[in-house]
């Protein structure tokens, strides 16, 4: 493993990268390289607070899991009876039932504008994916979202979105509370994850950098990243922005151990966050055979995880059953319980610490022992 980054840093792939790996509830691996700011010559250190991104979806989704199990909130809810106002239509018109199960499996039939071509319907809405500073509220945000034609009947097929945007929209109403403080009261602060929050408040957080040659660029305010048919336009200072709308989907900030804590927790059983029956639905694929375009052959979707099926058709080491996430500012993580093993690689490298060879050569390192 520490071939595999130093390897990375030095030839520029990535600027700085801390990870740890955790086998049957021991740490087995811990380790930092590169740079948390480049041009600063600050080290990335083994603790530091890097933007979590799409990592933020797994903790949401067990929030509202949470809240199941306490008999507030129910899968087959449609989401209308939360949010009357959010009412997408499909393109024929016709307004179909969105539930809780289908934000949690992303099979609603919403969408990313990242993931759409330059003058889609997102982008001709101004619907922001969370990463951006946009200046909308939620609610705002939300009634954009819900003017956009839905891709699909709900159930019938799989499309990564803001869903979890919307699951965050939610819990709020649930809970009565903002989502930073449901997130904070049902899962973080009981496992004790204290650098992971919505909002920086003064942290130092790890510059970002942008995949390019020769070497990754240091993000601007705001930074485009070609990506798909579009690009994906980050804007690091929003994780500080207190103002800005709590996004589900991408807003959290943490370091690696702390996170690590988290996928254990789930790992074993819910840790009393969830039920173990609970933990046990959520990273199992809950979707048939509809296809995840966002993972991958081989990937299946469980309650807000990707959960591997079939590892030679993904072509990876991991054994089946294992699940995970990643996030576009160069984040990845898994958990494998038939080997016990949980990894946690926080860069701040996009997209490279996310995907390609990195998270790639990553895999084979734990395994190839």
């Amino acid at each position: 493993m520490d071939a595999v980054i130093l390897d990375a840093v030095s030839r520029g792939h990535i600027v700085g990268a801390a990870v740890i790996a955790s086998q049957d509830g021991e740490i087995v691996y811990q380790g930092a390289a590169g740079f948390a700011d480049r041009e600063a010559r600050r080290s990335m250190k083994e603790d530091e607070v890097c933007r979590l991104a799409s990592m933020t979806k797994p903790i949401v989704c067990v929030t509202a899991l949470a809240l199941v199990d306490r008999g507030q909130l129910r899968l087959e809810d449609p989401v209308t009876r939360w949010l009357p106002s959010f009412r997408p239509k499909l393109s024929d018109g016709r307004e179909p039932v969105i539930t809780v199960r289908h934000l949690l499996t992303h099979t609603a039939g919403l969408s990313y504008g990242f993931l759409e071509v330059q003058d889609g319907p997102y982008h001709r809405l101004g619907i922001s994916d969370g990463l951006d500073r946009s200046g909308l509220t939620l609610e705002e945000n939300l009634q954009r979202i819900a003017s956009a034609p839905l891709l699909f009947e709900p159930g019938t097929g799989w499309h990564y979105s803001v869903a979890i945007d919307v699951l965050g929209a939610v819990i709020e109403r649930v809970t009565g509370m903002t989502l930073p403080v449901a997130v904070r009261s049902i899962v973080t602060e009981p496992l004790g994850m204290s650098s992971v929050n919505f909002v920086s408040a003064g942290t130092v957080l790890a510059t970002p950098y942008g995949d390019a040659s020769p070497q990754p660029d240091r993000m601007t305010e705001p930074y485009s990243l070609r990506f798909g048919q579009s690009a994906i336009v980050y804007s690091p200072a929003r994780a500080s922005e207190a103002t800005a709308f709590p996004s589900g989907g991408v807003g959290m900030i943490g370091n690696a151990r702390d996170y690590l804590r988290f996928a254990e927790a789930i790992r074993t059983g819910g840790a009393g966050i969830i039920r173990p029956e609970t933990a046990a639905a959520m990273t199992t694929n809950a979707i048939g055979e509809l296809p995840v375009g966002a993972a991958g052959p081989g990937f299946g979707w469980g309650l807000g995880v990707a959960v591997l099926k079939d590892p030679l058709a993904a072509k990876s080491p991991i054994n089946a059953g294992a699940w995970n996430w990643s996030g576009v500012y160069g984040t990845n993580f898994w958990v494998d319980p038939a080997a016990g093993i949980s990894v946690v690689a926080l860069t701040n490298t996009a997209v490279a610490g996310m995907t390609g060879d990195f998270p790639v050569a990553l895999r084979r390192a734990v395994y190839a022992g």
